[in-house]
């Protein structure tokens, strides 16, 4: 994509919608929830006892300290050997003392504020976040079937992030756009995340020159001075481990100037059982918090206090095929048993809403109903990939985004206080009286001042009876939610952005590409 393209991104124009939502950019193509965090009110699933979690703890102690994880990057290992730890070659081992120490320093809960205050999130304590799905290669429709991502796809599903208010921040790409060289890609990506979104926006860790020309970006977004920027969090990074036991250089380097710049820092290993970690659900979840807790003992003693979160991406693979496997049991209780630890080490958690399904069907929506689920149950914070992933993360489906969104409204009115709520209207004895054992509820005056709003309206299901449903059509789900999403994108409407910061944005794009980018071998 030229500079010229990115000047003609979509101006600024009015926010459109339901009747008091509008917070949210675009006509109103569907009635949903308004933008707000949810709070999850329930008693976390923890399904091991306090011996349970010692001998965990105690497993990634061991792994720490008598196997070592390694950081190939120079620059780190410098650092911790520097903080006392032992490092050889690019193994580092830590002590209990020191990791528990260093842990302790970060803090259980923090803020995140984009460029429009109103969409800030909470990461920690009981909130969750939900986010787009990220990095899929490919992307599958009904009208196109499966191919590989371009820039036109990839706006596509930024607009589809903002336009869904249960999507909370802007993570990686929904698809990668590969008609977009690598040394610029990220420049047009950035600028059409932060020009048709005004949500928390994510950054790759990849190598010092991409993550600082986001994290320009994002300061421009918000209008601030480097120092406002510098002084709390306003986007974040995901970083992944390479498991067994390694973290890689560029995503340290990116890790640990997002530290010293304090913004946020998520650590995911990706550990899948009888592959990349021991086919047991204990060891492959004390795995991937030796490799996770190591890069946050490195970033807490860079910074001590830097935003932080320990991500949780650990399940199975098929041992027939080799394929990896999700929203399985296994998944599930990897996630709760991760949740649980990370309570213990007093870090916000992040998860996933994953499937392995190639088509969204009934077996991607179990799966995938199964990961939010599981997060909801473990008590995460944030829920990557919870709308829109199929075949394992190698594909992004828009009429799979609209399902999941539609799930997780369900959850985020699961939680809504009104559903348990005990007053004397909520009992309505007078109202059970008025009715009586011959009458019914439909037409009495407690039903009447509450039916608009008494129940969960979906967006995408369709409650008719077969006849009904078979007379109108008889229109399947995921093509409805190919309706939805088709006319979502085709009448979106940006979100207002200061006609001076977007052109300093398109200036910023502009002199970098003239400088090349950043460096590749290709």
């Amino acid at each position: 994509m030229t500079t010229d393209t990115v000047s003609e991104a979509p101006k600024r124009r009015r926010a459109g919608g339901r009747r008091g939502h509008a917070d949210r950019a675009g006509g109103a193509v569907i009635e949903q929830m308004p933008f707000k965090q949810p709070v999850n009110p329930d008693p976390f699933v923890e399904p091991l006892n306090e011996d349970g979690v010692q001998a965990i703890h105690k497993g990634v102690v061991r792994i720490l300290k008598e196997i070592g994880i390694g950081f190939l990057n120079p620059e780190a290992c410098e650092i911790l050997k520097e903080a006392g730890c032992k490092v050889e070659g690019h193994t580092v081992f830590m002590d209990e003392d020191f990791l528990m120490q260093m842990i302790g320093r970060a803090p259980s809960q923090w803020t995140v504020t984009p460029r429009n205050p109103d969409k800030k999130i909470v990461i920690g304590g009981r909130h969750m976040a939900f986010g787009n799905v990220s990095s899929p290669p490919n992307s599958w429709d009904l009208k196109r079937g499966k191919r590989s991502g371009d820039m036109a796809t990839y706006v596509d599903f930024i607009k589809l992030t903002q336009y869904f208010n249960c999507i909370h921040f802007a993570g990686g790409y929904p698809v990668e756009p590969i008609d977009v060289h690598a040394r610029e890609r990220h420049l047009d990506c950035l600028f059409h995340k932060l020009t048709l979104t005004d949500k928390v926006p994510h950054a790759y860790s990849l190598g010092r020159e991409r993550v600082e020309d986001v994290m320009e970006m994002c300061r421009i977004a918000g209008g601030l001075t480097r120092e406002e920027f510098d002084a709390k969090p306003h986007m974040y990074t995901n970083i992944n481990s390479v498991s067994p036991l390694k973290h890689d250089f560029p995503m340290l380097e990116g890790a640990m100037i997002h530290a010293r710049r304090n913004q946020g820092v998520v650590v995911t290993p990706f550990t899948l059982a009888g592959a990349m970690a021991p086919v047991t659900m204990s060891g492959a979840v004390a795995l991937s918090l030796a490799e996770g807790l190591a890069a946050i003992a490195l970033l807490q003693y860079i910074n001590p206090g830097c935003p932080v979160a320990i991500g949780t991406f650990t399940s199975n693979v098929d041992m027939k095929s080799g394929a990896p496997a999700f929203g399985t049991p296994e998944y599930m209780r990897a996630t709760q048993m991760t949740g649980q630890m990370g309570r213990f080490y007093g870090l916000p958690i992040r998860s996933s809403g994953v499937c392995a399904a190639n088509v969204p069907d009934g077996q991607a929506m179990w799966e995938t109903s199964n990961s939010l689920w599981a997060a909801v149950q473990s008590g995460s914070n944030m829920v990557y990939h919870a709308a829109g992933w199929l075949e394992g993360g190698l594909i992004a489906s828009p009429e799979k985004f609209v399902m999941d969104c539609e799930v997780i409204q369900h959850i985020q009115r699961y939680f809504d206080p009104a559903l348990t709520s005990t007053t004397p209207d909520d009992i309505a004895v007078e109202a059970i009286a008025e009715v009586g054992p011959d009458g019914h509820f439909f037409g009495c005056q407690h039903t009447q001042e509450r039916y608009q709003t008494a129940f969960y309206q979906p967006f995408a299901s369709d409650w008719r009876n077969y006849e009904a449903w078979d007379l109108a059509g008889g229109v399947w789900t995921a093509e409805r939610a190919h309706k939805i999403s088709r006319d979502i994108i085709d009448g979106f409407e940006a979100p207002p952005m200061d006609i001076a910061i977007r052109s300093e944005l398109v200036d910023f794009v502009a002199r970098r590409k003239a400088e090349g980018g950043v460096p590749t071998d290709f």
